[in-house]
């Protein structure tokens, strides 16, 4: 079932999807809070580190475990506006920070397609509330892959906008200039529909800018004669070979279509990592300063202002401190003209080259991982976990629009294959994609998987 297929049938499936979730959800944890009493037609799902107001807001986190916001995000009240209903908050890694939900502070989502791997992160459990067909869509936040990430892992559509096209208000903070919020989908059709809903010029959010995008412009478009880059990167060390094979795959199937592709040079690509993990975990430690038991959080009273600061701050978990920790480091006086400003000057030159490059190309294709769905605890050192996100982080840090879609799968894995394309073509991006999409159908767990 997809929005449009809900949008045909014009009546409410928020009962069904709720009977649903409660089914499946016992399985696989894609669920932090279920609202039983959801107005409106169309089932959706809300990452949650996104506030919607009387129903539980808790990033994944115990700081917040009980936090209950008094006004929804942006996103959210045009989604109610438009007969969507928000049928329950989807689990993450902890405010966002990870790569298959484990740093959750409750439980780890499983993948629908093989309940002994994880789901993808930070998004994980939007990515499996879709995979799963317990909504037939949901949001996510993406700060350096974390829609297309998951999207990929579980076999499913998601987008990233172009930065300041969907506004940031009433998004938990993670990283402010990276942040973005988009649809996690089964089909490109239905994240293009959603993006005209969510998107729009928001005077609550001064990032956001006043672009007028028909998202569903392209969807009927012949891209026949369009030009593709891909970078020789995307075969380095520590690319899987199923991922290579798939994506190998991914370039012929494109030009059997006529569409010409060119591998390219694209060596900053192996500086996206260390500059993204200088830059966020920075912006980390001045937005997460405020969770401290005196402004918002759960409150560790003791003796003393600086001993209950100390002690609410055990709330947060371990890759949430690393982080905070890491940018209070690259941003204290001694170190930040060594670190922060120049991942800053790095930040621009990979931004300059994914321009230059999309200023000869119509797009970039890369697999949205270099691995598919890896093991609940088989990953133990972070930095194998940062350099997961080597291909999505250049569309974040360009502030670019990037797509996953699922294309084939590795060893009974989904792999997802990703288009990015120049800042505000999104609906060009959405429309490629669709235009591929149109003969490789979305494949999704049967009963058995799930």
């Amino acid at each position: 079932m997809t929005i449009s297929d809900v949008l045909k049938e014009n009546r409410s499936f928020v009962g069904e999807s709720i009977s649903r979730i409660k089914k499946i959800d016992e399985k696989i944890n894609a669920f932090i809070t279920v609202v039983e009493n959801a107005n409106g037609k169309i089932p959706i799902a809300i990452k949650d580190n996104i506030v919607t107001k009387g129903i539980r807001t808790t990033c994944a986190s115990k700081i917040l475990e009980n936090f209950v916001p008094p006004y929804n995000a942006t996103v959210v009240e045009k989604l109610i506006a438009n007969d969507f209903a928000i049928v329950g908050k989807t689990n993450l890694d902890e405010f966002a920070m990870g790569t298959g939900t484990e740093y959750s502070a409750f439980f780890v989502t499983k993948n629908p397609w093989d309940h002994e791997r994880v789901a993808g992160g930070s998004s994980g459990g939007s990515a499996a509330a879709v995979a799963s067909g317990q909504v037939v869509a949901a949001l996510g936040s993406d700060t350096g892959g974390s829609i297309r990430q998951p999207a990929a892992f579980c076999g499913v559509v998601g987008f990233k906008p172009t930065y300041g096209l969907v506004s940031r208000y009433g998004l938990v903070a993670f990283a402010s200039s990276l942040d973005q919020i988009g649809p996690i989908t089964k089909t490109t059709k239905d994240a293009a529909y959603l993006m005209n809903v969510i998107y729009g010029k928001d005077e609550k959010d001064a990032t956001t800018v006043d672009r007028k995008i028909n998202f569903e412009e392209y969807l009927e478009s012949d891209f026949s004669n369009v030009k593709v880059a891909y970078p020789e990167e995307v075969f380095a060390e520590g690319v899987e070979e199923g991922v290579k094979e798939r994506f190998e795959e991914f370039v012929k199937f494109l030009q059997r279509k006529g569409i010409k592709v060119d591998k390219v040079s694209f060596k900053e690509l192996s500086y996206s990592v260390a500059t993204y993990y200088i830059i966020a975990p920075s912006e980390v430690s001045s937005n997460l300063s405020r969770f401290d038991g005196i402004r918002y959080g759960k409150r560790d009273e003791q003796e003393g202002l600086l001993q209950t600061y100390l002690n609410s701050r055990k709330n947060l978990g371990k890759e949430v401190i690393r982080r905070i920790m890491i940018g209070t480091f690259t941003l204290s006086a001694a170190y930040y003209d060594a670190y922060f400003e120049k991942a800053q000057k790095v930040r621009r030159i990979i931004s300059n080259k994914l321009n230059d490059l999309l200023k000869e190309y119509d797009f970039i294709i890369t697999p949205t991982s270099p691995i598919t769905a890896f093991k609940i605890g088989e990953v133990k050192d972070p930095l194998v976990y940062y350099m997961m996100d080597i291909f999505t982080i250049p569309a974040n840090l360009a502030g670019i629009p990037a797509i996953s879609i699922p294309f084939g799968f590795s060893n009974g894995l989904p792999v997802g294959m990703q288009i990015m394309g120049k800042r505000f073509d999104d609906a060009k991006v959405l429309g490629f994609a669709n235009y591929i999409e149109k003969d490789i159908p979305v494949v999704l767990p049967g009963e058995e998987k799930i």
